[in-house]
């Protein structure tokens, strides 16, 4: 068998040539898949460095959030109080301060894995510097900076070269003078560092001299550090915070890895679409290579071959073009990596820092994915195969069995039920997670994944639509081309399963394409609807750029500019922080189970000037401070009255306030959770930065002309201001379109795969049409009708599917943002599209089976 399948492979590697390059892509897709999906791990969890390296005990002034690895501390430490004393070796200030770097051409620099950046001090004493210079030198006036490589790398900048740095108060423009690593990796885990002098550093975190927000120590020889950090602890008193520098690194490393897993769950899902659609591509041309060949497999059986050796050569054929496929899939998942990379980027997702994965993994599981799946594919073949009987060696390779009914029913449904594994699961998530983001995605993941289960169903029981629907195809065909329409109708109902399998292909395609389309274009015009309902100022000052955490923020300064322009009658700008819910307190998901800390999202905004610029749902009063507004999703989800006092946990420790009114932000643009007055938020956040300013009145002339001087600022109106809010809330998104995108060229390059073959397979009849008078351009007309039945049959399955995901997501998450109402001119492009494509490959086949002279068309198989 081992010899005939050689034989097979050889004679027909033209024919194989189709499912060799569907299998090449379904690898390579599903290996870029992997690789990346490693790649962002790698880049969030790999990042294991620590600014702490060489620090034995970190003295923090005031609090800190015990949940946060990364908190900034909320008070301040006298370096003098903890440097001297008994079992301390040596002792640095230290303090974070949050910046945004622009590199060359003023692009901002995205830290690594979603992380932050921040301004540190250098640290001169070489016990406690963990900082290696790579290139450079140490800072050593004020404006100089010794920036991480990865800085340098993102940025494309080195040493001498001027960057622009934008502080929670002022922009500055900073000399880099060093570039440096952290125990050999090119950032740390809480994200980039740009190392200033101690001085320049504690002027720009508003901090009086001799003071810091904590201090580094190095034990003396022979003492333990957590000795040390008790004493210090005694004697320092309850207004600092004393922790060992390894608790720390512990509790960051346990961060990097939760946060690892959690991406590369996200990822794995979208991968899973790519491994889904591989599987089904390579299946279905598999089907049809293996039917291609009825009646040489049928003369096999003929001359001795048993069932079980039919179907050990075509687990030969599938084994041989497995390893071909995935030793070129492999090859072609690094640029499909690089491709997924670069838009994550483009979504304010670095994951850069980490290298192109090379480990055993990376390789050998595509591989092995790639044989397996070629395989699976070749496991229905190869049954189908062995029950073929001799009598179908004088039957044309192109007619189809009767089949079993029954079988083909229980299949559908037991892959139905698979999908309710899914849909099961959007009730749990109802039931477990509280109203909000995080239970939307994961509804509509759900939805997602079971919808596509389901249609897998579908194309079990896609063979049962093609005789209804052939029977009014052939009837339109015989009234548009009389007998050619007839002979088309013919051969649709007389193979069903052929049709089927390119129908199966495109409906996936079309699937793919209607949710994605329906779900943008109502995300999009939801986004747009209710942004310009709650936005009454006609004017937005907005940043260019954008950071992990969302845009750039805004210049300190901007809202006087602003409100200073002729014209203008009120001007707000919308800071931005996050605040800790301490209580009441959150709760729990089980008994058992430790509660998970609640963070909320706060949005200042002058309350004189709000109401003039937004028009946010419920009766909104003026906050007066120590007052907050809070949503009613978040009054609900966390069991908060109106009027209650609650207690939240800010940068400057935690901070009483009164819950004085709900209210509701329909866009979610612009106070999606919380809202505060200037005085408050300043005692929340003193360095919250502006994301926005809006503005009632004047020019967009006028307010170009005022900011002209200040870069990476632009003037938006209200509805480009809309749009760009809304990219903001959808980043992420841009990537999942790469997934889908290229899972959709796959798809479609396997209906083309299936059409084209289907087409060749038929050589005989075609020759055979042709020498009892069928000219060629009744030939094309029989292919193109029948190309119009898979059109039809993929083209309105896919578009149901499609409608009935988002409707399901729809009833499911109660959410305004997800209708099924498509634009009228949607699904026909999509039609049309198919209709091109099943077109254009199925006409070369088809003129050279028209071509093809009598005596050979009789050999043909």
């Amino acid at each position: 068998m081992w010899l005939i399948a050689r034989r097979s492979f050889a004679e027909g590697w033209t024919r194989l040539a189709a499912t060799l390059l569907a299998a090449l892509f379904s690898i390579g897709l599903i290996a870029g898949s992997l690789q990346f999906t490693l790649r962002a791990q790698e880049a969030v969890s790999g990042s294991n460095a620590s600014e702490y390296a060489r620090a034995d005990v970190l003295v923090l002034g005031g609090s800190v959030d015990a949940d946060d690895p990364y908190a900034t501390p909320d008070g301040q430490v006298a370096l003098g109080a903890v440097a001297g004393r008994p079992g301390v070796a040596a002792a640095a200030g230290d303090a974070m301060v949050p910046v945004t770097a622009s590199g060359s051409g003023g692009k901002t620099i995205l830290p690594p894995a979603g992380a932050g950046t921040t301004l540190r001090p250098w640290t001169s004493d070489a016990r406690l510097n963990p900082y290696r210079l790579e290139a450079g030198r140490a800072p050593a006036a004020d404006g100089e900076v010794a920036v991480t490589r990865h800085v340098a790398r993102a940025g494309k900048l080195d040493v001498g070269d001027a960057m622009r740095v934008l502080l929670p108060k002022q922009s500055s423009t900073m000399k880099v003078v060093g570039i440096v690593t952290v125990q050999g990796h090119s950032s740390v885990a809480s994200g980039d560092l740009l190392l200033g002098t101690p001085s320049a550093v504690q002027r720009a975190a508003g901090l009086p001299a001799g003071t810091w927000q904590g201090v580094w120590v190095k034990t003396a020889p022979g003492v333990q550090a957590a000795k040390l950090r008790t004493e210090l602890a005694r004697s320092l008193g309850q207004d600092v915070t004393v922790r060992t520098a390894a608790g720390v690194r512990n509790a960051q490393s346990a961060n990097l890895e939760g946060a690892g897993a959690s991406i590369g769950g996200a990822i794995g899902m979208l991968s899973s679409v790519a491994v889904f659609v591989g599987l089904f591509v390579v299946a279905n041309t598999f089907g049809t290579l293996v039917r291609q060949r009825t009646r040489r497999l049928a003369l096999l059986s003929a001359i001795g071959a048993t069932p079980r050796q039919i179907k050990r050569l075509i687990r030969w054929e599938a084994l041989a073009l497995g390893l071909v496929a995935s030793a070129g899939g492999v090859l072609l998942g690094y640029p499909v990596s690089a491709l997924l990379t670069r838009l994550f980027a483009e979504d304010g997702f670095d994951i850069s820092a980490a290298d192109a994965q090379f480990g055993w993994i990376a390789l050998a599981a595509p591989a092995a994915a790639g044989i397996a799946v070629t395989q699976l594919a070749a496991w229905r073949a190869a049954r189908r195969a062995a029950r073929i009987s001799p009598m179908a060696a004088i039957r044309a390779a192109s007619a189809d069995t009767a089949g079993r009914r029954r079988g083909r029913l229980l299949g559908a449904l037991a892959v139905f039920a698979c999908a309710w594994i899914f849909f099961g699961g959007v009730f749990g998530i109802r039931y477990e997670e509280p109203p909000g983001p995080d239970r939307t995605v994961g509804i509509c993941v759900m939805i997602l994944m079971g919808c596509m289960t389901t249609v897998a169903a579908l194309a079990v029981l896609a063979p049962f639509f093609v005789g209804p629907l052939g029977g009014l195809v052939g009837r339109i065909g015989t009234a548009v081309s009389g007998e050619a329409g007839r002979l088309a109708r013919a051969t649709i109902t007389r193979s069903p399963r052929r049709v089927s399998s390119a129908a199966s292909s495109l409906m996936l395609g079309v699937a793919l394409v209607g949710v994605t389309a329906l779900t943008v274009v109502s995300v999009n015009a939801r986004f747009d609807e209710a942004g310009k309902q709650v936005m009454r100022a006609e004017h937005a000052i907005a940043a260019t750029g954008t950071t992990s955490s969302g845009p750039a923020p805004l210049p300190r300064d901007s809202v006087d500019k602003a409100a200073a322009v002729a014209g203008v009658s009120a001007a707000a700008a919308l800071t931005v922080s996050e605040i800790k819910l301490v209580s009441p307190p959150p709760r729990r998901p089980s008994p058992e189970e430790a509660p998970l800390p609640v963070y909320l999202t706060v949005t200042g905004a002058d309350q004189a000037a709000m109401p003039a610029v937004l028009e946010l749902g419920g009766r909104l009063p003026r906050l007066g401070d120590g007052e907050i507004a809070l949503t009613s999703a978040v009054l609900e989800a966390n069991k908060i009255k109106k009027g209650q006092r609650i207690v939240v946990r800010g940068a400057q420790g935690r901070i009483p306030l009164t819950v004085a009114a709900a209210y509701h932000d329909p866009s979610h643009l612009f106070a999606d959770q919380a809202v505060v007055s200037p005085a408050t938020m300043e005692r929340l956040d003193p360095a919250a930065p502006a994301q926005v300013v809006l503005v009632r009145g004047g020019s967009e002339r006028d307010l170009a002309r005022a900011f002209a001087a200040t870069p990476g600022v632009e003037v938006l109106d209200k509805g480009a201001y809309v749009k760009t809010a809304a990219s903001a809330m959808t980043s992420g998104l841009k990537v999942m379109y790469g997934f889908i995108g290229m899972a959709l060229v796959l798809a479609l390059f396997g209906m083309a795969t299936t059409v084209s073959m289907s087409v060749a397979e038929r050589t005989r009849e075609f020759g055979l049409l042709g020498a009892v008078g069928a000219t060629v351009a009744q030939i094309k007309a029989i292919v193109r009708w029948e190309a119009a039945t898979v059109v039809l049959l993929g083209g309105f399955l896919g578009i149901g599917m499609a409608l009935a995901a988002v409707f399901l997501m729809h009833v499911a998450t109660g959410s305004s943002f997800f209708a099924p109402n498509p634009p009228w001119w949607l699904f026909p492009v999509v039609l049309v599209c198919a209709a091109a494509v099943a077109l254009a490959t199925s006409a070369l086949p088809a003129r050279r089976a028209a071509d093809v002279p009598l005596l050979e068309a009789a050999k043909a198989e």
